[in-house]
């Protein structure tokens, strides 16, 4: 029994990796549930055991990842009064640049399936989830620690969750029109963003 629901949760998420894959490759109306089958071994229809249909699939796909954005602000939010707080949100930008490298180009595709964008944004709000709840975090990280005076008073905590989710998301999406952008040090860029929009105290 065990083996089975094993083997169950692997099949899915080569399902999954596959429906990924076929996105990076060729697109959204790539992924197409005959390619899928192939590109995982199985039949078309040992798909519908782990998927309504193909919407559900995108849908499974998408939210995939939505793990990997969580983490970082997890780790910010319980971050606050320890270390520093630059040292803090440069970490936390390194996981959600990597998030926003993953997902921009399944992003983009979104808006070449009316369908398929609708139904993800219902279930981001179901869920609870969304960029603009992202940037929440952020800023009232940043007020947190301001509120401890290890932030500048003069600092609008939104404004600054803005400009550093926005900066790396730009990046991410610049990276899939121009392969020189990829030459960017983004280490470097965001320590110097940080420094700007969320300077010290002292």
């Amino acid at each position: 029994m065990t083996q089975r629901r094993s083997a169950k949760i692997n099949r899915r998420a080569d399902i999954l990796r596959a429906a990924e894959r076929l996105m990076t490759t060729e697109g959204l109306t790539g992924v197409t549930t005959r390619k899928i089958s192939e590109a995982v071994g199985c039949s078309e229809g040992a798909l519908y055991v782990h998927f309504k249909g193909r919407l559900d699939l995108l849908l499974a796909m998408l939210e995939a990842s939505l793990p990997e954005m969580l983490r970082p602000l997890q780790t910010l939010q319980s971050r606050v009064g320890h270390g520093s707080p630059q040292g803090n949100l440069r970490a936390a930008l390194r996981g959600i640049f990597t998030f926003h490298q993953r997902v921009t180009p399944r992003v983009a595709a979104l808006f070449a399936d009316p369908e398929l964008h609708a139904a993800f944004r219902v279930s981001l709000a179901r869920q609870g989830k969304g960029p603009h709840l992202s940037m929440k975090v952020i800023g009232d990280y940043i007020a947190a620690e301001q509120r401890l005076g290890r932030v500048g008073a003069r600092v609008d905590p939104q404004l600054a969750a803005f400009l550093l989710m926005s900066s790396s998301f730009f990046q991410a999406f610049n990276e899939q029109f121009f392969p020189m952008a990829r030459r960017a040090d983004w280490n470097k860029l965001v320590s110097h963003l940080i420094a700007t929009v969320v300077p010290s105290s002292s």
